[in-house]
């Protein structure tokens, strides 16, 4: 059975991180689509995920008064992560599948670009531009599958990450 303290403080932190995502992808919607291709924006949002998931561990290794074993740790991040993604991942289909499926054609349009500029300079034959461009044209990295297979990639990657954290927040053992 989990903890009472663990499934509170990852529902509400995935709640939260659901919510920053969310609000992260709206804002660079209303200002500008070009950000969605640029590096920067995405070490930004790296940086909130981090800092959600550094808060969400002091603040239940604090409040189970430093008693934090590796599994409980992991549990903590692994829930919370899977909540932000299922939040950030329905916020998107429901935007770029039903408010303004045009912003996908613009988007796939601005990665093809984005795409090309940075195959030219780092030199890639205009061949291997001329396959990356027809397989880009080809994807629909916005649809409601596509969407799904990349939440599931992200709790993957997120599974990763959240051992990382865990291994770092565990409690220290007594043992020797």
């Amino acid at each position: 059975m989990i903890n009472e303290i663990i499934k509170r403080n990852a529902v509400t932190f995935g709640v939260i991180t659901g919510i920053v995502s969310s609000l992260i992808t709206a804002t660079i919607y209303a200002i500008d689509l070009s950000l969605f291709t640029e590096w920067w924006v995405g070490i930004l949002s790296i940086s909130a995920y981090l800092a959600i998931g550094i808060i969400l561990l002091s603040k239940t290794k604090k409040e189970l008064q430093g008693v934090f074993p590796f599994k409980d740790a992991f549990t903590t991040y692994f829930i919370s992560a899977v909540i932000g993604i299922l939040i950030s991942v329905v916020f998107n289909i429901i935007l770029f599948n039903f408010i303004d499926p045009a912003a996908k054609e613009t988007l796939k349009e601005l990665t093809i670009k984005y795409t090309v500029g940075m195959m030219e300079k780092f030199g890639a034959p205009a061949s291997g531009i001329n396959e990356a461009i027809a397989k880009l044209k080809e994807n629909d990295p916005y649809s409601i599958i596509e969407l799904l297979k990349g939440s599931a990639f992200s709790i993957v990657f997120s599974s990763v990450f959240g051992l990382i954290m865990a291994a770092f927040f565990k409690s220290k053992t007594t043992q020797e």
